[in-house]
Order: structure tokens, then sequence, then C-alpha cells
């Protein structure tokens, strides 16, 4: 079974990576980048998506299976600073995929890594938001997987391509950067370490996420890629909902040292859902699948591996002090 992602050197990527070959798959990964942390999952190739030759090529020699269309411009605040970059990459990019197989002639599944983002601010009443909910994104991340879902679903109807949608919900884990789970664990570490003082600098306290952690994640996407009904769209993502002050108070659990919360305006998300979650029961209808890693796993597992990266590290001086906006999406 030949497996191709796209966007493995991301977070997601390297785990899923990891998972096909444990499940006895030949991979193929490529990116615009080489992985951080190397590539342990087979075949390596630096592409980008939206290079339709090149795509085209590797396509024709691997002749791949299954694909997980992971590759994106990924974050919103990025997107909202460089809409042009993030609807060309992402859609564009997906228009690339998708000809690609079509003038191979092959037809694998492709999974396509969609979004929550695409359901834009959610009433309160209609939570957790199944998968016919209007889409109403908020920034052009979110319009740029709105896109991407219906190319997919465009490509299935048209040309048969059996493409599955699943849109993900907040999704963390060890060696995450740059969202509010990683930011927070690291901080703490570098409070541990007396790199900062103890303080937290926080944006806003009061949005909730539902959050799976990432190795629940890649289960699920590669029962997917076996179970799922091609052309359909499933919410993916986990049970509970967490505060950004949750996050925080689960993160004090596990310290031996005291520290103060230190909100900050300049980390405030100019375009935010005030609370996202997703019915996960479509999903669970065909793949039998629930999570497993409980939250305060997963924050455990992130501090250790910030306590890692980051012991023997120089300390940064005050102009390293952290002024990027919170993910949280």
């Amino acid at each position: 079974m030949n497996v191709m992602i796209t966007g493995a050197a991301g977070f997601i990527g390297g785990f899923l990576g990891k998972h096909c070959t444990e499940a006895g798959s030949p991979v193929l990964g490529i990116d615009i980048r080489e992985p951080q942390h190397g590539w342990a999952a087979g075949e390596f190739e630096l592409c980008d998506v939206r290079d339709s030759r090149r795509l085209s090529g590797l396509v024709s020699r691997f002749q791949p299976q299954r694909i997980f269309h992971l590759a994106a411009q990924s974050y919103p605040i990025v997107s909202v600073q460089r809409p042009l970059e993030t609807i060309d990459t992402n859609v564009g990019g997906t228009i690339s995929l998708f000809e690609s197989l079509h003038n191979a002639g092959i037809l694998p599944v492709v999974v396509v890594a969609c979004s929550s983002a695409e359901y834009g601010p959610v009433a309160e009443r209609d939570l957790p938001v199944r998968e016919d909910h209007p889409l109403k994104p908020l920034h052009p991340y979110g319009v740029s997987k709105v896109a991407q879902d219906l190319l997919a679903a465009m490509y299935f109807t048209n040309y048969s391509i059996p493409a599955i949608r699943i849109r993900i919900f907040k999704t963390t884990g060890p060696g995450k950067l740059d969202d509010v789970c990683s930011d927070l664990t690291r901080r703490a570490i570098e409070i541990e370490l007396g790199i900062r003082p103890p303080l937290m600098p926080v944006g806003n306290l009061a949005n909730r996420r539902s959050i799976v952690d990432v190795r629940d994640l890649v289960h699920a996407l590669w029962a997917s890629a076996e179970r799922c009904e091609a052309g359909q769209v499933y919410n993916l993502g986990g049970d509970d909902v967490y505060s950004v002050q949750d996050v925080i108070e689960a993160i004090r659990t596990q310290l031996t040292f005291r520290f103060e919360v230190d909100p900050r305006p300049e980390l405030m998300r100019s375009c935010d859902e005030l609370v996202t979650a997703g019915d996960n029961a479509k999903f669970r209808s065909c793949c039998a699948w629930s999570p497993k890693i409980r939250l305060a796993t997963t924050l455990r597992d992130m501090l250790e591996w910030w306590r890692s990266r980051l012991t023997g590290a120089a300390s940064p001086g005050p102009s390293q002090e952290v002024t990027r906006v919170h993910d949280f999406s």
C-alpha cells in the first residue's frame, strides 16, 4: 500500500509518516522543506505541491494508493498578514495535486486535511457543530480550507477520485510549535530553567477549543482512509473542550513551582472563534474511533519535550521576549 504524504515535514506529517511505516506501508513524504528532526518513514522528496510538473512526476513514479494531503499554510494569523500566499498555497496546491492524479489516470484514496476553521463563529446552541452547519470562515485560512474541501468534493463528483474530507479540530502534542499549548508549556519550562521570570504571558483566557492529541489523530486519519466513504466530509477532534485558562491550570498541576499569569494585549488575536467544538458522531459511526490520550498526558509530554529541547540552551535576552499571537485554532 504505497502512501504519499504532502506537507510531510509538518507537525502532523512526522507522526503520520511513522504510523504508516509501522503499518507496513512504503511512504513517500513531500514538502517544500526538509523535516526538522529528520525523516525516518521512508522516501522523502523536496517538492512544492504547486509545482505541477514535479508533482506529476513523483505521482507517476511512486503510484500512491493512498494520499494524505496535509500541505498548507496553516496559521490563521499568518493568513491575515499574507492572504495571497495562503490562498495560493492551500487552494493552488490542492488543484495541482488532484490534476496530477487526473492526468496520471490513477484513483488513490485522498484524505484531505480540512479544518474546523471552515465553520467560523458558531452559536452555543449549535455546538458541538455538525458537518451540515453553514460554513462562514473568519479569515483567509478558513476560506482556503473551504475551497480545499469543495475542490475535493468536486474532483470526486466529476472525476471519481475517492477523496475523503476530514475537518480537523484543534490538534497538539509533543513537538508542536506556535500554538497556545506549545507556547504555554515552553514558557513554563523557561520559568523552570530560569530563562524567564515566573510570569506567564497570555492572551485571551476565555477562548475554548476541543483538543485532540496528534497521536490519536494519526490513528484516526489512517482509519479514515480504510473506512470512511469517498466523497463525504467528517469532523474529527477531541471530546472535551478547554479554555486557555483550563490549559494553564492543567500545566500548573504538573509543576513544582508557582508562576503568575501576565495578560498581554499584543497576544490577542484580531479574529478568533470564541469556542470551537465538533460533533464526531459521523466519523465514529464508520471508524469506531475515540481519542485515548487525555489532555494531562499531552501537556506532560509537551513539557518534557520542551525540557529536553531547552536544557543547556542559551537564555534569550529581553529583545527575544515572545510577542507572538496565540494560535488556538
